[in-house]
């Protein structure tokens, strides 16, 4: 049986789910949702199927993007012919479901009740530096969006997350203010807040914001993470899907 995780904030059909429930097998047992894995091809059909059903979307209605670690966003009217490189999609469109794949990088789902407008976005640390968040934030304004509420999803936690110092300045030596969301760590290590830094962004963006406060890294049995399966030296590693329809 899938597992679907939801908030109460966000007014319309969407899950982050996890990896209970899916036809994949071996280091992907579970829902892998990630085309670009080397999972079995009909494993992740099946997957992606059951979370469309999920959402009552037609199978082709659900979206899915070429993610590039960019903070580029897609407008969305219908379904793509063909995969867009982008890593946030817009909608004001019934029906479209807006799906991003990740394993430790951020989904961030968004809505505007009101406006019926909701967004999708991935967000590593790279694209949430880069802006991908405020520009999801742009494009649903752009589309009439006035009152945009948030949800982080399952995402790595800064207690898993150890970066060395050469990506510590990577972010302080843009804004000093951003050393405020890491921490020590052993040695010369220092543990990154990634979901603290995306919050404040998206606050200081006038976005009502919050996680679900899931570790991707710490809970193997429901959440895939690259960052593990690199410590594990596996092979591959499974894509998580979170999706946002009206």
């Amino acid at each position: 049986m899938l597992e679907i995780l939801t908030a109460e904030t966000i007014p319309f059909r969407h899950g982050f789910f996890t990896r209970k429930g899916g036809a994949s097998s071996g280091i992907f047992a579970g829902l892998n949702c990630g085309p670009g894995s080397s999972d079995m091809a009909q494993a992740v059909a099946v997957n992606r199927a059951r979370v469309a059903e999920a959402l009552e979307l037609a199978p082709d209605h659900l979206i899915s993007l070429n993610q590039t670690h960019s903070a580029d966003v897609a407008v969305l009217t219908a379904p793509p012919e063909g995969k867009i490189s982008a890593d946030a999609m817009v909608t004001a469109t019934p029906g479209l479901g807006l799906g991003i794949l990740t394993a430790d990088c951020q989904p961030v789902l968004f809505a505007d009740a009101k406006a019926g407008i909701v967004g999708a976005a991935h967000a590593g640390w790279r694209g949430t530096r880069d802006g991908v968040l405020e520009a999801t934030v742009a494009a649903m304004q752009a589309l009439g969006a006035r009152d945009i509420v948030a949800v982080i999803g399952p995402t790595i936690s800064q207690a898993a997350y150890e970066v060395g110092p050469e990506f510590f300045e990577t972010f302080t030596d843009d804004d000093p203010q951003a050393a405020r969301f890491f921490a020590n760590g052993p040695g010369d290590r220092m543990l990154f807040d990634l979901p603290g830094y995306a919050l404040a962004r998206l606050r200081a963006a006038g976005v009502a914001a919050e996680w679900t406060r899931h570790c991707t890294y710490r809970d193997p049995e429901r959440f895939y993470s690259y960052r593990r399966t690199t410590h594990l030296k596996e092979a591959d590693y499974g894509r998580l899907i979170s999706v946002i329809r009206l």
